[in-house]
């Protein structure tokens, strides 16, 4: 990595943050190659797209879960919420997670068909932007340039256990205003909302809602963004309003009835994909754009969820 990159990221987020992160990578990064190159290891069997290829071809599903992983469906959520400022009732947030654009080439290209037709105030990424956890991330930061080119409005991002904390120049430079542990004020007439992302909680636990918290003043209204819903009870405590997360895929490949196999995530399975609420604070957990490891979902179609803002 550059030392401009570094120094960018040391003056952005603090030496201690950036360096944690980088070496965490890097130690994760070298622990998935060891055990790509280990064929007696069962984790990798697991992890292996032609694997799970083979399997789902072998079962005659292969070709209805690929088609599947291009079928993105738009959720509408109307989100009653006690303390929403009256001047942004009706405030409409679009929420993209997990797009692996790199894996998910046909459902990217669908994505780029949908977005025009959308009506929205804000838009939020809840992170995996790439498709593998190591390597290079150009074909994806690409493949993202295109998809933010249709999107209207301001754009907030945040990192998931996918992504390097290499990419936020990159990503800032084609306009997502990444949200590493940060806050922002969104503002309309006189009142106001927070708009906080913390770093990823699944893989390298670098999340700090104290951090974040702390650069905010007053007790507004709040939304957390955090790639995984694993953090809901801190989030709640916190007194967030909204969550919004992704990371699970839903299961991904599921049982009928939307049954997840395995979720990846330390929440109860109703947390696992969609709406759902714990304490006062309202929950959503995408099931994401893309697909992992392999471009095919059954029982399990990939969406975009818009999310409608409603004061009582």
């Amino acid at each position: 990595m550059s030392s401009d990159i570094l120094d960018s990221l040391d003056r952005r987020l603090g030496r201690l943050h950036a360096r944690q992160r980088i070496g965490l990578e890097e130690d994760y990064e070298a622990r998935l190659l060891s055990r790509r190159f280990n064929i007696f290891r069962p984790e990798t069997w697991f992890e292996s797209p032609a694997l799970i290829g083979n399997t789902l071809k072998l079962t005659g599903l292969y070709w209805r879960a690929k088609k599947n992983a291009e079928r993105i469906q738009v959720r509408h959520n109307h989100l009653v919420l006690p303390r929403l400022p009256s001047s942004f009732d009706g405030f409409t947030i679009l929420q993209m997670s997990d797009l692996h654009v790199d894996v998910s080439e046909g459902a990217m290209q669908r994505l780029i068909e949908l977005l025009p037709g959308l009506t929205y105030d804000l838009c939020v990424l809840t992170g995996d932007y790439r498709g593998k956890a190591y390597g290079p991330f150009d074909a994806t930061l690409q493949g993202l340039a295109r998809i933010c080119a249709r999107i209207t409005g301001p754009i907030f991002g945040i990192l998931g256990n996918y992504d390097t904390i290499r990419m936020v120049p990159r990503l800032e430079e084609i306009g997502i205003r990444m949200l590493l542990n940060e806050a922002e004020v969104l503002v309309r007439g006189s009142q106001r909302i927070h708009l906080v992302g913390v770093d990823d909680a699944h893989q390298f636990r670098l999340d700090n809602i104290e951090k974040a918290v702390s650069q905010l003043s007053g007790d507004a209204f709040s939304i957390l963004l955090s790639h995984t819903p694993e953090i809901y009870r801190q989030a709640a405590h916190a007194d967030f309003d909204l969550m919004l997360s992704g990371h699970t895929h839903g299961g991904q490949i599921c049982l009928p009835g939307a049954i997840p196999i395995t979720l990846d995530a330390n929440v109860p399975r109703r947390m696992g994909a969609g709406l759902w609420k714990y304490r006062q604070m309202v929950g959503y957990t995408s099931v994401g754009v893309g697909s992992s490891i392999v471009a095919a979902r059954i029982n399990c179609l990939p969406e975009i969820a818009l999310h409608r803002l409603r004061s009582p």
